[in-house]
Parts: C-alpha cells; structure tokens; sequence
C-alpha cells in the first residue's frame, strides 16, 4: 500500500506539474496574440489624421513600455508620432493640419525611455527641425537620457539649437535644458570638447537670460576645466 500510494502522489504532483506547463505555453500564445493585436492597433492609430487617435496609441505605447515591450514596432511608431507635423506632414488647401506639439512631446519621452540608437538619432532630428520650444526642452532631457553621444553629436546638436534660438528668440528653460544636459554629458563622458558646446554656455552666459540661467552656465563652463586636469 506504501508503494501504491507514493505512485498515486507522484502521479498528482506530474498531472498538476502538466497543468501548470500547459498554462504556461497558453498565457504565452495568449500575451504573444495581445501584443500583435494591440501593435496592430498602435501602428493605425497612430497614422491617423485625429490627434485623440494618436493620444490613445501613446497610452497603449506606455502600456506596452512599462510591460517591457520596447521592439522595433514600438519605436517605429514613436519615431512616426516624434516627428509628427514636422517631418511627416499632411496638408489641406496648403496648410497643415497635423501639427501636435503634444503627441510630439509624448512621444519624445518614451524615446528616452528606450534609450536606443534609433531613439537618439530621432531625437537629435527633433532638435534640429521642431520649432516648438517645449517638445524641444523635452528632446534635450530624453537625449540626455539615453546616454548616447557618440563622436559628440548629442551634445553638437544641442549646441546647435541654443544658437538658433539665441539669436531671434532665447527661451529660458530650453537654455536651461541645454546647459544640465552639457553637464550630466560631461560627467558621464569624462568631459566635453566640442567647440560648439563652450560656445553656446558662453551664449546662455552673456546672452538675454534670467540671471539664475546665466549663472548654472557660468558655472558649468567653470566645470568643464576641471575635466582637462585629470
């Protein structure tokens, strides 16, 4: 009866094994059918002309994100809805009519969030042709973000966008973006030696700024000497 019973245990503890693996592969086939379902989803909502559409794809692109979910569909739709309006646009009688600063921005900081290659080249291309200065400060901190600055173009991108709106229409928090990104670049990368980057800190430094502004630059120059010593 000993023997008999130890095989009618085993035999509940393999069934109840069994079970536990055929649920297993079911929830997998089951989450592998919701994510085509929901890219699908996200790819047309996205490339709709209805800004509410593109709102909803970006909750569903937060969901997908916070489930671990950061594959190439992914930030193939954020990199469409980033550029939305500027490099992708659509027009009616000549004038535009998808320009959202908010989908830009939103889709911006979930590109932070990947932290990839394609996400920083994607921003970088924000940085240089969006006019808008909010999507533009919220570039600045998910390119900061990522980490990325090889051969310094981050950094040179950014520098760029001080000077072009230093000299028509300087904005105080872009500035100031500007100047923690060139700081948080140069403590991660043992330093900055780009020209173009002293360059602009000067331009923030002297420029038409808040006091509080011209100083963090000021202070991040005097920074970056430090860096030269070691």
């Amino acid at each position: 009866m000993t023997t008999l019973k130890r095989l009618s245990a085993l035999c509940v503890v393999f069934i109840i094994a069994v079970s536990i693996v055929i649920g297993q592969e079911m929830s997998v086939e089951d989450s592998y059918l919701r994510e085509s379902v929901e890219i699908l989803i996200i790819r047309e909502q996205s490339r709709t002309g209805s800004r509410e559409q593109k709102m909803a794809a970006l909750r569903f692109i937060g969901d997908a994100i916070n489930r671990g979910n950061t594959g190439g569909d992914i930030r193939s739709a954020l990199e469409y809805l980033a550029l939305e309006g500027i490099v992708n646009q659509t027009r009616e009688n000549g004038k535009l009519i998808n320009n959202f600063p908010d989908v830009r921005k939103q889709a911006i900081t979930y590109l932070g969030d990947l932290g990839t290659a394609e996400a920083k080249n994607t921003l970088i291309k924000v940085l240089l042709a969006d006019p808008e200065p909010i999507v533009l400060q919220e570039a600045v901190k998910s390119l900061t973000k990522t980490g990325l600055n090889d051969n310094e173009e981050s950094v040179a991108a950014i520098a760029l966008l001080v000077s072009r709106f230093d000299v028509l229409n300087p904005d105080n928090l872009l500035a100031l973006s500007a100047v923690d990104a060139f700081e948080k670049f140069a403590a991660a990368n043992n330093g900055i030696r780009d020209p173009n980057v002293v360059r602009a800190l000067i331009r923030i430094s002297e420029g038409r700024y808040f006091k509080p502004v011209q100083e963090r630059a000021k202070q991040v120059l005097a920074d970056l000497r430090k860096y030269g010593r070691q």
